[in-house]
């Protein structure tokens, strides 16, 4: 048997990889700065930790591997308004339970025994998700053409659709371009408030009362999240996109559980791995760890140069442009459900994500689908031959 090559041999950097590496900025930022703007999350620190973990993945895994906010998390934060010691807290929750996944191979029976239409129906609720997501930050921008509105917002998709099949020109590239040009031009003095000097992390690690307060209100919610689309759905995804060196569970669970365990003491956002991010970062043209790689190296420059000073520039990033860089990565995400094509497994997909987009509860949409499936068995699985 051809022993595996090791994952830094496949990093590529070119113009494709850069551009694939902003593929996931539409949920990065926004979340970032919004748990940074409400709830006194360390800015810095959660741009430096994102870029490390960035770096650590892309010598770990050949793919473009995204590393990108826990979304129920920040969720509960946004709308409950939780404490940065509460929202680390919960991040490191969730990452001890899914290292214990990990550790002791427990991650590989949930693997095997979660059928694949349900999976599907994980990734299509996850993929339609983030589109809406997408839609609701053109939406709530509220103008026509002002520089960050509907008429940026239209201009953005052609841009998408127009380069959609000349990778010479990448379309993130051009987008994440357009809106630093926009930002610094309709806010400048967030431009202006730029300052430079030497950003450190600083050890600030949350209290105990942090876990028992936000264990239930937070972490709950994240651990199957997490679980199914950080490490299940994105190993599926892995397999459909890079079939030569797709990502294996045991080791995307360790990664997801240690970053966070990493990160807590110095307050980094709670972070993982996510199908939907790794969707984006393809669409967008990412084919290596080469543009993780890349991605990481800027953040962490950029924090330690920039530290704080760097949110009013972010905050200022048109949410137009945003949008629809985050709709197009749902879309991606969303497309791998076409290999459902048998109806029983059809319904479970659907059963799943129905439920999932209806109770804004991607577990409640697991445990039905998985109910649906066993009503439906054995037609119900997913897989199509030649499926791994």
């Amino acid at each position: 048997m051809e022993r595996p090559l090791p994952a830094l041999s496949y990093a590529r950097l070119n113009r494709h990889e850069i551009a694939g590496s902003l593929g996931d900025l539409g949920t990065f930022l926004p979340l970032l700065l919004a748990m940074s703007a409400q709830n006194g999350l360390d800015f810095a620190a959660g741009f430096f930790f994102a870029g490390l973990f960035n770096v650590v993945t892309g010598v770990i895994f050949a793919i473009p591997m995204a590393v990108q906010p826990m979304k129920a998390i920040a969720a509960v934060a946004l709308t409950e308004g939780l404490s940065a010691g509460q929202i680390v807290a919960a991040g490191a929750s969730v990452s001890a339970c899914v290292l214990v996944l990990g550790l002791t191979g427990l991650i590989d029976v949930v693997n095997r025994v979660v059928p694949r239409s349900v999976v599907r129906g994980v990734q299509l609720a996850v993929g339609l998700s983030l589109l809406m997501k997408g839609v609701l930050m053109v939406v709530a921008t509220k103008t026509v053409l002002a520089a960050d509105g509907y008429l940026t917002a239209v201009l953005s998709l052609g841009v998408v659709l127009a380069l959609a099949r000349r990778r010479e020109i990448p379309a993130a590239l051009v987008l994440f371009c357009a809106g630093l040009g926009l930002a610094a031009w309709k806010t400048p003095e967030a431009l202006r408030s730029l300052s430079t000097g030497l950003w450190l992390p600083h050890w600030s690690p949350p209290r105990w009362v942090d876990f028992k307060t936000s264990f239930p209100k937070a972490a709950l919610p994240q651990i199957p999240l997490t679980t199914l689309n950080s490490v299940v759905a994105v190993c599926a995804l892995s397999v459909d996109l890079f079939p030569d060196r797709p990502a294996k569970t045991k080791w995307v669970s360790t990664s997801v559980g240690l970053m966070n365990l990493v990160g807590a003491p110095f307050g980094a956002m709670p972070m993982c791995h996510g199908a939907g991010g790794l969707a984006g970062q393809y669409r967008f043209g990412a084919r290596t760890n080469g543009s993780v790689l890349f991605l990481g190296g800027i953040k962490m420059v950029l924090a330690v140069v920039f530290g704080g000073s760097m949110m009013g520039l972010c905050r200022a990033f048109p949410a137009s442009i945003l949008g629809v860089m985050l709709g197009f990565s749902g879309i991606e995400l969303s497309r791998v459900a076409r290999d459902q094509t048998k109806t029983a497994a059809a319904v479970v997909m659907i059963t799943t994500t129905v439920t999932s987009l209806a109770m804004n509860n991607v577990a409640v949409g697991f445990v039905a689908g998985l109910a649906a499936a066993v009503v439906l068995r054995p037609g119900a699985s997913g897989f199509t031959e030649g499926s791994p």
